[in-house]
């Protein structure tokens, strides 16, 4: 282990962030937080022609969400403000020349054309060369690492049209010892030369990875396993520079339950979207980390203290993650059975579309409680609590109200006594659901009702609706005079008086 730990997250600002980038970022900063080290925010926007406006913010958002924090940035901006590739170049340009200068790297002037026609070239053919292509170069790069700066086709082009490739060995193998997955090679004469420095003066990828990756001494590489194929690319570079490398760590993909590619009929949406559509942050953290993960093999919800605890890399899986959207969604469930009823309203009161008033934040804290073990998301907190607010549609349709093995006569006769004990049994202070429940329990004895025909006509005539939190509890919640006034309007549908 390193004298310090030290990662980073490095986005490409090309759109929003998804859970497999996010992923990315929350290990880094769990294994970071584990051993007390630093975790680092760096955008890769040296790829000018996929920036994306806005995206950069949207990245910084996602974390922000999540409580994912960062602990440096360029001290011209303080702390806060992540690196940006494209505030760098001087640097890239200058090790760029550096390996000119050695002769591991050499100015391109090739076509498109001519590198897709010497690819082609490069795959099996007979031995020797057909007639006509002897002078090729077979190994890893085009001719312009052989004939100077001329093209391949041997005409001189503008400097405008040139890159700058690295040089890759033509023989031996590339090994890393990958913490996740092992000892892995590669053949060299297989890697093809690589663009370094584009023709805009901008650094590729592996360019500029490996170059903020030691200036900023970077330990370990935590990353997706799809930059794993790049890996030989960057052990050479890091060679030809005679920097250290840091050790890798390459995550394990995730995908759908059909085992296909994440892609958003998996659920794989942007991270703010799942903002939008009400998940915890503290459940989406929890989802994300078993996404390769685990305490035990077995425990599913696990506070963050404890994940920061016990988040070391022999924990994480090689095999691929799989994404289960109903899992995330029980999980959000459970965190938000777990909230404090005022926690919990002050979270609901985000995703209800009107500003709500002192009092009625207030009301909301009595309600949480209520519909708290039937909430999913909140963002089914306006639905989920629109009739203890206001006043129920005067146009719903009455034959609602009316429960099997009842008619409009018995529904009626049974309404307006239950109005009637109301008004004369209870007060404002007197309104607790025990006393309702038994006093309206006497009440549906007397009209010869059953339990479920009176109190489900109740149910319907206070909320509305057919199914809700508690009866009684409702009420109580609710108050003496909300539900009287939804009983009498329930009383005039059915053409009675109260």
């Amino acid at each position: 282990m390193a004298a310090e730990v030290r990662v980073r997250y490095a986005p490409s600002p090309t759109g929003q962030p998804h859970i497999g980038n996010i992923r990315t970022a929350l290990f880094n900063w769990l294994f970071a937080r584990h051993h007390g080290g630093k975790f680092i925010v760096r955008i890769e926007d040296t790829d000018q022609n996929r920036l994306v406006e806005g995206a950069i913010e949207a990245i910084l958002d996602g974390l922000r969400w999540l409580n994912i924090d960062w602990d440096e940035g360029p001290e011209v901006q303080g702390p806060h403000a992540p690196y940006e590739q494209s505030n760098r170049l001087e640097i890239y340009q200058r090790l760029t020349e550096q390996l000119l200068d050695q002769n591991n790297a050499y100015y391109c002037y090739c076509s498109r054309e001519e590198l897709e026609r010497l690819r082609r070239a490069r795959r099996p053919h007979p031995n020797p060369p057909p007639e006509g292509e002897e002078n090729l170069h077979w190994g890893n790069g085009c001719n312009c690492r052989r004939l100077g700066h001329a093209g391949a086709a041997g005409e001189p082009v503008g400097d405008a049209d040139r890159v700058v490739r690295f040089a890759m060995p033509e023989s031996g193998v590339t090994q890393v010892h990958d913490l996740i997955r092992g000892d892995v090679e590669w053949r060299n004469e297989l890697q093809e030369d690589f663009v370094i420095l584009k023709s805009d003066g901008f650094p590729t990828y592996h360019l500029a990875v490996v170059a903020d990756d030691h200036l900023m001494e970077i330990s370990h590489v935590m990353r997706a396993e799809e930059w794993l194929p790049s890996t030989p690319r960057h052990l050479q570079l890091y060679k030809a520079f005679g920097f250290e490398p840091p050790e890798f760590a390459h995550l394990p993909m995730i995908t759908g339950p059909d085992r296909a590619k994440l892609s958003k009929r998996h659920g794989a949406t942007a991270i703010s979207e799942y903002e939008e559509q009400g998940y915890l942050p503290e459940a989406l953290l929890n989802f994300m980390v078993l996404l390769g993960w685990s305490l035990d093999g077995s425990t599913e919800v696990v506070t963050l203290q404890q994940i920061i605890d016990n988040f070391t890399l022999d924990r994480i899986t090689k095999s691929a993650a799989i994404f289960d959207q109903d899992k995330l969604m029980w999980m959000n469930g459970v965190y938000i059975r777990d909230m404090a009823a005022g926690d919990l309203a002050r979270r609901m009161a985000e995703y209800i579309p009107r500003q709500l008033d002192d009092g009625e934040q207030d009301y909301l804290c009595n309600i949480a409680p209520l519909v708290q073990e039937r909430l999913k998301r909140l963002d089914e907190s306006d639905d989920i609590t629109a009739y203890f607010f206001g006043e129920l549609p005067s146009d719903y349709d009455p034959a609602t109200l009316v429960q099997k093995g009842m008619d409009a006569e018995g529904t009626l006769a049974a309404l307006e006594a239950a109005v009637g004990d109301l008004e004369s049994g209870t007060t404002g202070d007197g309104f607790g659901h025990e006393k309702l429940e038994e006093m309206l329990g006497e009440t549906g004895q007397r009209l010869e009702l059953s339990r479920r025909q009176f109190f489900g006509l109740l149910r319907t005539a206070a909320t509305g609706r057919n199914v809700s939190p508690p009866l009684f509890e409702t009420m109580e919640v609710m108050g003496r005079e909300r539900v009287l006034a939804r009983l009498r309007l329930a009383v005039e549908k059915l053409g009675g008086t109260a």
